[in-house]
């Protein structure tokens, strides 16, 4: 029992904690060799001892459990075989259990880090959409245009939008739609008879929920970088909901020789679709020498 007891000890307490669990392999299998050879020689100088001080020398007179030489033999190592396997369960469900704490605490850090990143962008998009907005609203106060009450209550309702709602994870598409028709109609107003603008939807439910200010950029981006040519500034819009999905499709009049920095709001969209609805999108733009033009497939099968 004593022999059985310190084998077990230097195997659960030494050899798998200290060799097995840290990997080194070479030392664990020599020190588990070494533990073998002597734990095997007090076994036997055990045996000869209860044959030379007990049994006096008669063989017939020793413990009948210790004529076996094997069967002792079997019976230590079996006990520290399933004792050591016990403690190898045991430290691979606390090890299971860190590695998972450990897992979740990282998820919770990609998720705030995620968070703060998404944050960071809607405070870009928010002065950037809103100075062109104002912008356009104060040509109208100093021209007292009978439409500026009209404007107002459109830029009211953007603003609304803009400040409140876009702060939500999704809202309704067709939220996002009537959004861009008001802004569409302020430009129109800006514009006047320098404008030509076409929007379409087609097959868009009023169940679908996509991210806040998600289309809208590309729309404002389009007025702000477009360019007149022979007086009219042509932009066309288009939204289709069909198979699971959203095509998205703005194209204005453009000059290459002329182009500049789209600015903020459309690399902020960039960023916002990678993180929001990573391998769920498709995102092209089309640069030619008359056209800029953006289209965007949006999965909503996991949306």
């Amino acid at each position: 029992m004593p022999i059985t007891i310190a084998t077990t000890y230097v195997s659960i307490y030494k050899l798998i904690p200290d060799y097995l669990v840290t990997k080194r392999y070479w030392l664990f299998a020599l020190y588990s060799v070494y533990t073998f050879i002597i734990s095997a020689y007090l076994v036997m100088a055990s045996i000869f001892f209860s044959l030379i001080y007990i049994s006096g020398f008669e063989y017939a007179e020793m413990n009948p459990a210790t004529k076996n030489i094997l069967f002792i033999m079997a019976g230590v190592y079996l006990v520290v075989f399933v004792v050591s396997a016990f403690k190898l369960l045991k430290l691979n469900v606390k090890q299971t259990a860190k590695t998972k704490q450990l897992e979740t605490k990282i998820l919770e850090a990609q998720l705030k880090l995620k968070e703060q990143e998404l944050n960071y962008l809607k405070m870009q998009i928010h002065p950037h959409f809103l100075f062109n907005t104002l912008n356009t609203m104060y040509g109208y106060a100093l021209k007292k245009a009978e439409e500026t009450p009209e404007m107002i209550l459109k830029l009211s309702n953007l603003l609304d939008y803009l400040l409140y709602q876009v702060d939500k994870p999704l809202v309704a598409l067709a939220d996002e739609i009537n959004h861009i028709k008001d802004y569409i109609s302020l430009e129109q107003m800006r514009f006047n008879d320098t404008l030509d603008v076409h929007f379409s939807e087609e097959g868009c439910s009023t169940s679908i929920e996509i991210a806040p200010m998600l289309f809208l950029p590309f729309v404002e981006n389009s007025f702000k970088h477009g360019k007149i040519e022979s007086g009219v500034l042509n932009i066309d819009i288009s939204l289709n909901c069909k198979d699971d999905c959203i095509v998205f499709s703005c194209k204005n009049s453009h000059s290459k020789s002329t182009s500049k920095s789209a600015g903020i709001g459309l690399e902020n969209i960039k960023k916002r679709l990678e993180l929001l609805y990573n391998n769920r999108y498709e995102l092209n733009i089309i640069e030619t020498d008359q056209v800029f033009e953006v289209q965007l497939k949006l999965m909503l099968a996991n949306v």
